[in-house]
């Protein structure tokens, strides 16, 4: 057990694979932001391809390297490092993300002066400033829908239908949400250890989602800050790939986020949410594939393969865990 004299300000996980060069600019951007805050800095690799853990160890000796001999996904890994994290904040650092000027002190400022607050994140942006969902509401059968059909973005200015991004409202405004990505976060480390630590039936997608909610179910606020900045790259890793195929990869990651959208809707909106969450995407892909399939537009006989695409890897993520019930073996494979 720590003492207090071991106690840092923050404990600082991110987790690798195979993002070697990104992960040097991220450890170097995060060194840069922290001059004068006490923290350690854990790295867990996933068993990269590209040498990444190689060049943890030799550029940045200070880093405490985690190396996993298979690819445990998000919420595994970041596990691997919490036990040891001494800090009093944890917090979660994408290697695709960069801290803006302050970024680190304003969050641990704002925590210290908030206690009710368990989570907090940051206004995302591309390198370009483009702007990045950084403030959220929980996956809903209605906030699915609003998203899935388009209406969301069709209409960003309205409360109601921008519900899900809060695309309404002043980026630069701070305010308490239901959730914030993961590229991002501070946490704090005793929140952590009372509520447990990622679920690990969520290889990836969804398991910050399910910890913001066991967070505010335990009593706890989750904030928003947009003066506080961070560059991310990955964008929303969970969009489905669209295009003239689904490539392998396209399919693999879609496939993984309807099974992580399966467990969580079972665990927190039980069967009955479950079965609303596929029939919902399982019938408006169903509707547009029949209603674009014969069409002589090109685009739109592609937006038929692609919707037909979406209903058989639904259709395989319901079987493949149970309705929701069992999340498979890690690692996930793709077999379709």
């Amino acid at each position: 057990m720590s003492t207090a004299s071991s106690v840092s300000d923050v404990s600082v996980v991110i987790v690798s694979f195979n993002t070697r060069d990104l992960l040097r600019e991220c450890l170097q951007s995060l060194e840069q932001q922290s001059q004068g805050i006490s923290k350690e800095v854990f790295v867990v690799d996933n068993i990269s391809r590209d040498q990444s853990a190689d060049m943890v160890e030799k550029e940045f000796p200070e880093v405490k390297l985690i190396r996993s001999d298979v690819n445990l996904g998000f919420a595994a890994a970041n596990n691997k490092a919490f036990p040891h994290c001494t800090g009093r904040y944890v917090v979660l650092l994408n290697s695709d993300a960069f801290l803006k000027d302050g970024a680190l002190r304003k969050s641990i400022a704002y925590m210290d002066s908030d206690p009710g607050i368990g989570l907090g994140g940051a206004r995302l942006t591309g390198r370009d400033g483009s702007w990045q969902p950084s403030a959220r509401l929980f996956p809903s059968p209605l906030n699915d829908f609003l998203t899935l059909t388009g209406l969301a973005g069709k209409f960003p200015k309205s409360r109601f239908f921008g519900r899900f991004d809060r695309t309404w409202a002043d980026q630069g405004e701070s305010t308490d949400t239901d959730w914030v990505p993961g590229a991002y976060s501070i946490i704090r480390r005793s929140v952590l250890e009372t509520v447990g630590y990622f679920d690990e039936n969520f290889f990836l997608y969804y398991e910050e989602v399910d910890l913001c909610k066991r967070i505010k179910n335990a009593g706890y606020r989750i904030r928003y800050w947009g003066d506080v900045g961070v560059i991310h790259l990955g964008g929303e890793s969970s969009k489905t790939v669209t295009g003239v195929t689904f490539s392998k990869a396209g399919s693999q990651l879609t496939l993984w986020r309807m099974r992580a959208g399966l467990l969580y809707f079972r665990k927190h909106h039980g069967a009955l949410g479950a079965r609303m969450a596929r029939d919902i995407e399982l019938g408006w892909h169903s509707i547009r594939a029949r209603k674009n399939r014969d069409s002589k537009d090109e685009k739109r006989v592609l937006k038929a393969k692609d919707s037909a695409r979406l209903v058989e890897l639904m259709l395989q993520a319901w079987k493949e865990t149970d309705g929701g019930k069992v999340s498979p073996p890690r690692p996930w494979k793709f077999d379709a």
